[in-house]
């Protein structure tokens, strides 16, 4: 028997078989990228990333082992917002968590809101990766646009209601918006009230379990097979990145250094404070992570390797470096800040570059920079224990392993497993249909890092330089 995961990423879309025991047997995958133009635009188009996931489930149900398929689960690139009329059809295209054209709109709306106390109610920061910002800007920007939309959803409701007729939004996928309100997980009354938008603009709300089923004649004609299947509602990819790593109880930490990079651990407590800095988002109705995500991840490698000259043995002159041997300063804020200050605006910077400073230098710099700003964020997160870190960058480079290791000063467990985050999507639907807990699907771990104590004293050095630049460009 197996499972079918729908996996819509940032940077293309996957339809994916899984086993009961949640290990990959097949995948279709179809690149695309976000459109990011004009300046601080990130959108794409609902239309392409519909045809997209349709024609990888049409591919995916040619594989002989789609014969037994018995649920369905997905999980998307979240802080994603569409536009929909009274008929259901998309009248704008999907905004993403990147556009920052908001950023007008956040600094006019922080004049007349409690900061911190949205915060709280929300679990996210006051800031252009989210809607509150995005709704203002759209309405003060775009009117006869605005009042188009009859309701403000996400790609997966849109596609569940294109399948089935209709279809709630997951609190996982809601609770990366920005406005829900995580003691009533339902639509934040504050906001509403200051967005003057109604409840009824939002689509209803459920628990990822509560699945749909029954497609329409036009899907079931066209995949029979999955007709009568329970499709679990979508979830964060985040959130299916923590399942898919172990990581499902309190204490446990995930690292997915991807593009970007996240820290998160699990609490089932009601309602537990936010750090500054951090978010709170859902996996569950009773499970929340407690995270930080930075812009900076695999990009910065990519980046590096792109602009400058590398030798051929880099990775194996960065393994017998000594940690800060460059003795620059690298703020890797290159596709701009979120956790942990959210700075509107912020770029990267280098501090101390010298006739001598090497290609070498430049990219160890970049990838402790990195490892530096993960480490504000594992400080604030209630938990001693090691991290489970997954990621091809950090496949890629060994070297960038042990740097993060030394730089939180905790053992990092590496796993090569390549589908995280399909994994859990696919541990999460085999738990809503078999009744089994989320810890029953152990992570096989490849090797753990642990931290040198000389090391970890000359990055904490390090980011105390790096944390004194960041204040000097923004406080």
């Amino acid at each position: 028997m197996t499972i079918l995961v729908l996996d819509l990423g940032s940077s293309s879309v996957r339809a994916l078989l899984f086993d009961d025991h949640a290990r990959p047997l097949a995948q279709v995958t179809h690149p695309h990228h976000f459109t990011t133009t004009p300046p601080g635009a990130s959108t794409i188009s609902m239309k392409t990333v519909q045809a997209q996931v349709e024609s990888c489930i049409d591919e995916i149900l040619q594989q002989p082992q789609a014969v037994d398929i018995r649920a369905v689960g997905m999980d998307t690139f979240v802080g994603n917002m569409l536009g929909v009329d009274d008929k259901g059809r998309a009248v704008t295209p999907v905004y993403t968590y990147a556009d920052t054209r908001s950023a007008e709109d956040v600094v006019t709306l922080a004049a007349h809101i409690d900061i911190e106390a949205a915060h709280q109610r929300t679990g996210t920061i006051h800031h252009t990766a989210y809607q509150p910002a995005r709704l203002h800007w759209l309405r003060r920007t775009d009117p006869d646009l605005f009042a188009k939309v009859a309701q403000w959803i996400d790609v997966g409701t849109y596609l569940y209601r294109r399948w089935f007729g209709d279809a709630p939004c997951s609190y996982s996928v809601a609770s990366w918006t920005g406005m829900l309100n995580r003691e009533t997980l339902d639509w934040d009354q504050d906001w509403l009230r200051r967005l003057r938008l109604s409840k009824s603009t939002f689509p209803e709300l459920a628990d990822y379990s509560a699945a749909c089923s029954g497609l329409r004649s036009k899907y079931a004609k066209r995949w029979p097979n999955l007709s009568k299947l329970p499709f679990y509602l979508a979830v964060g990819d985040g959130a299916a990145a923590n399942v898919g790593s172990g990581c499902v109880e309190p204490g446990q930490i995930a690292l997915s250094l991807g593009t970007t990079a996240a820290l998160r651990t699990v609490s089932t407590e009601k309602l537990l404070s936010v750090p500054p800095g951090l978010w709170s988002y859902r996996i569950t109705a009773d499970r929340h992570l407690i995270g930080g995500a930075t812009t900076e991840g695999g990009s910065i490698f990519q980046w590096i390797r792109d602009t400058l000259i590398l030798p051929d043995d880099a990775e194996k002159q960065l393994l017998k470096r000594a940690p800060d041997a460059h003795r620059l300063t690298f703020l890797p804020l290159l596709a701009g800040e979120r956790s942990p200050g959210w700075a509107v605006g912020a770029t990267g910077a280098i501090n101390g570059l010298r006739l001598s400073t090497t290609p070498l230098d430049l990219l160890q710099a970049a990838l402790e920079g990195v490892a530096l700003r993960l480490s504000l964020i594992a400080e604030q997160l209630d938990s001693d224990q090691p991290v489970v870190a997954s990621g091809r960058s950090l496949e890629a480079s060994p070297a960038w392993t042990h740097m993060i290791a030394n730089a939180l000063n905790r053992p990092v467990k590496l796993t090569h497993e390549d589908e995280i985050t399909a994994r859990g999507t696919a541990i999460l639907a085999l738990s809503a249909v078999d009744g089994r807990a989320l810890s029953d699907f152990p992570l096989k771990i490849a090797k753990t890092v642990k931290p040198h104590p000389a090391a970890v004293e000359t990055l904490r050095a390090a980011r105390e330089r790096q944390e004194a630049l960041y204040h000097k460009f923004y406080g």
